[in-house]
């Protein structure tokens, strides 16, 4: 199941690399909730961390992730898998988008059996 939330870039971190070889960045978003502000922080893994170069602290942006969990030695976490992002600011009033996933074209047979 996605999600998605807008609200004003916060932070946008540097790219980790694990030694596994795994990669991720963060992205902090501020979202309005009533009187109190919430800031919440995104994870994009592996190719979509390159979604956030276009960004700057301060864009307005709209978020399609997922919701992780996992447990470990008992303990249980969630991430927030971001995997879309628009950018709502700009010349461009209204929605720029980054990425958009490619059409699917179920009209394809190329497999070789």
């Amino acid at each position: 199941m996605s999600y998605e939330l807008s609200g004003t870039v916060k932070v946008i971190q540097q790219s980790q690399t694990f030694a596994s070889g795994f990669s991720k960045r963060e992205l902090v978003v501020t979202v309005q909730d009533g009187n109190y502000p919430q800031d919440i922080n995104l994870e994009f893994v592996k190719d979509k961390a390159d979604l956030l170069d276009s960004l700057s602290v301060g864009d307005s942006v709209k978020v399609w992730f997922d919701i992780r969990g996992r447990e470990h030695n008992g303990r249980y976490y969630n991430n927030l898998n971001a995997w879309k992002v628009e950018s709502l600011s700009g010349a461009q009033q209204g929605s720029t988008p980054i990425q958009e996933p490619p059409p699917f074209d179920d009209d394809l047979d190329d497999v070789p059996f």
